[in-house]
């Protein structure tokens, strides 16, 4: 093999601070290539420097053996680099078809053949998504597939991946593993950046490690170990505190009986479902794409409506409740932490103090209180201490931040609010080993102070490493619940499936 792409002492600085300082990295022709490292480590600057979208302070590129010099990612583009980021780029007013097709448009457009032209071109990508569906009516897991057409569409000599199989089933992550390999085999050089480190260990040649914006460790992938990379990232190893914390506990006892839900329906998402959640427990809430797992809890946060008749009864503190928003689930103490933290989650050009303090703001107590931007900084310091959120400035903005250190504004943004119950839809989604850690920790931290938790994951060790109790979903209902200490992978994704 030879080299397709070269960095050289690349550095690219914000605001005097370096992202990546004198990063050296080679990607080969056809070679599968994993950027690995915790949140703020740099992953993101790198790939976005190859992409387009920033350009270096320091160091020199080289693509194809040429220096290059990527003015926007539409340069990018024409050189044969396209890149996947790990917060969805679509359209939400366009149709799949119309997205994936953008930028690439013939002069007359034929809407039916357009379809049907991106209908066949999904099949052979192994994606189910309807071409015709608006982009705005899809969930994350189907805007990612739309996302990755995209980017095959192109053929792009390189292509760069960002947390590609965040929001995949197991069964879609199969599948874009073998649709990264046909890649390889037709020549085609891939990055990707994931924080699942088995899939880096399943797919990858070789392995770059980042930490604080340097180059840790880098080598051929069967020199890799799961402990090795971890070590390479935080600086230590985390065996006994990854994932393993549920397993080596007793299931905390029932509580009071804080939520009953009972024949629960909306349209064909939502079909006569029924279970409860009690406080000081961690219920687990699982299941695959569309069996309406998140439907179910933002039907019980207001922030969707159940049917109007035969929707079914929620019952809050033993008092029934029928949220048409969420404010009122807020004041009432329930609590949405939602898996789509960058349409949903927080307002990207405020400061984190701004931020939080909105936690308190929606809670609505008192909307006529002058808001103090100095409690709102005092705040913003105590939650940044206690979730270790790293950012360049105390004043810096949401954009400004890592992925996981975005997620964890936003888990700090409803902790404020002092919830009765709070609900995390996917927690550690684009979340690294470190960060993880110290966001169950803070999850059992809860829950052992006698809040209700619920957790929706489609990560089955996460799932069995926190919760209590574990609900498991299929087709709009919850089908099944086990204890902790009895519950293993197989059994739940048998429920999950059958």
């Amino acid at each position: 093999m030879s080299a397709l792409l070269e960095l050289k002492q690349a550095t690219k600085d914000f605001r005097g601070v370096a992202a990546i300082k004198d990063v050296d990295f080679t990607l080969e022709k056809g070679e599968i290539h994993a950027i690995l490292g915790e949140n703020g480590a740099g992953k993101s600057t790198l790939t976005k420097v190859l992409a387009g979208v920033y350009q270096l302070s320091a160091g020199e590129m080289i693509f194809d053996g040429k220096p290059a010099q990527l003015a926007s990612p539409a340069d990018a583009l024409k050189q044969g680099i396209a890149m996947v980021f790990q917060e969805t780029n679509l359209v939400p007013s366009m149709t799949v078809a119309q997205n994936i097709y953008l930028g690439d448009e013939k002069m007359f457009n034929r809407l039916r053949g357009l379809y049907i032209q991106a209908q066949r071109f999904l099949l052979s990508l192994n994606f189910y998504v309807d071409p015709m569906a608006l982009v705005s009516s899809l969930g994350a897991g189907k805007k990612q597939m739309v996302e990755i057409a995209r980017a095959v569409h192109h053929k792009a000599r390189l292509m760069i991946f960002d947390e590609p199989t965040a929001t995949l089933t197991p069964e879609e992550k199969f599948h874009f593993f073998n649709l990264v390999r046909r890649l390889q085999r037709d020549g085609v050089s891939i990055i990707f950046i994931s924080h699942a480190l088995e899939e880096a260990l399943e797919l990858s040649d070789r392995i770059t490690v980042l930490r604080d914006g340097k180059v840790s460790a880098s080598d051929l992938t069967k020199n890799f170990t799961r402990d090795r990379i971890i070590q390479a990232m935080v600086g230590r190893s985390l065996t006994g505190e990854l994932y393993s914390a549920g397993q080596e506990r007793a299931p905390r006892p029932y509580g009071e009986k804080v939520l009953s839900i009972q024949n629960l329906s909306m349209g064909t998402v939502v079909r006569n479902t029924s279970f409860s959640v009690f406080s000081g427990q961690i219920t687990g809430l699982f299941g695959l794409v569309g069996s309406g797992r998140t439907e179910t809890m933002k039907i019980v946060s207001g922030v969707l409506k159940r049917d109007f008749f035969h929707g079914g009864t929620i019952s809050f503190l033993s008092r029934h409740v029928r949220y048409r928003t969420p404010r009122p689930a807020v004041r009432d103490g329930i609590v949405y932490v939602t898996e789509d933290r960058k349409v949903e989650g927080f307002f990207e050009t405020m400061s984190i103090a701004a931020n939080i303090q909105l936690g308190t703001v929606a809670k609505g107590i008192n909307p006529l209180a002058v808001i103090s931007m100095a409690e709102a900084r005092a705040m913003a310091r105590q939650w940044t201490e206690r979730l270790a959120i790293k950012a360049i400035d105390p004043n810096a903005r949401i954009i400004e931040l890592s992925g996981g250190n975005q997620q964890k504004v936003v888990i700090a943004k409803s902790a404020v609010q002092k919830p009765k119950m709070i609900i995390f839809d996917e927690p550690t989604r684009g979340v690294d080993v470190g960060s993880i850690v110290e966001i169950h920790r803070f999850i059992n931290e809860l829950a052992d102070t006698g809040m209700a938790v619920i957790v929706i994951s489609s990560y089955l060790p996460e799932i069995l490493a926190l919760s209590d109790r574990i609900l498991v979903a299929r087709q709009g209902r919850v089908v099944e619940e086990m204890d902790s200490r009895t519950a293993t992978e197989q059994r739940i994704m048998y429920a999950a499936v059958h």
